[in-house]
């Protein structure tokens, strides 16, 4: 649920009539999207393979295809076919981006179909968080937590403040 973090501070941060409720509940779908690659383990595909875990889904590609279908429905979306690619381009693009500076895993094919390698940010700052929800709710789930409150929320949290107060400061 962090990856929804980012969309969510962005939709807050600048404001409802920049990006519509319906928009910023798409970016937050979006933003999870790239998770459902874990059912390729129950389809044979190991972790290391482009359809595995962290692979193709995690990619600025799969981002951008995802974001140019979820674009089209931009009147549903209550707003205009760029601003509706670009939100949910960022929101989905933010998933491998912010899976990359975890701690675990065998980083994220961000450059698919390009591109087999797999990336991690110059820091790994997250802890890796567990594959499913039984796991989640243990100790190490709460160290998890903490990890992910401390270097995506907070930031996240900082910079919807700071988008709140720069628009104010504009009016």
């Amino acid at each position: 649920m962090t990856h929804a973090a980012v969309p969510l501070a962005l939709g807050i941060g600048l404001g409802k009539n920049t990006v519509p409720v319906r928009l910023l509940v798409a970016g937050a779908v979006a933003s999870m999207l790239p998770d459902l690659d874990v059912l390729a383990f129950h389809l044979g595909f190991s972790y290391g393979s482009a359809f595995g875990h962290r692979g193709f889904t995690h990619s600025l590609a799969f981002a951008a295809v995802c974001a140019v279908l979820g674009a089209s429905t931009h009147r549903w979306l209550e707003t205009d076919y760029a601003r509706a690619f670009a939100f949910l381009f960022v929101s989905m693009a933010s998933h491998g981006l912010l899976d990359s500076f975890t701690d675990g895993g065998q980083g994220i094919a961000l450059l698919w179909p390009f591109s087999d390698a797999r990336y991690f940010a110059p820091a790994q700052v997250i802890e890796v968080s567990p594959i499913g929800v039984a796991r989640f709710l243990t100790e190490r789930g709460a160290t998890v937590f903490l990890s992910e409150l401390k270097w995506v929320w907070l930031p996240c949290l900082a910079f919807a403040a700071t988008l709140v107060l720069l628009r104010r400061l504009k009016r």
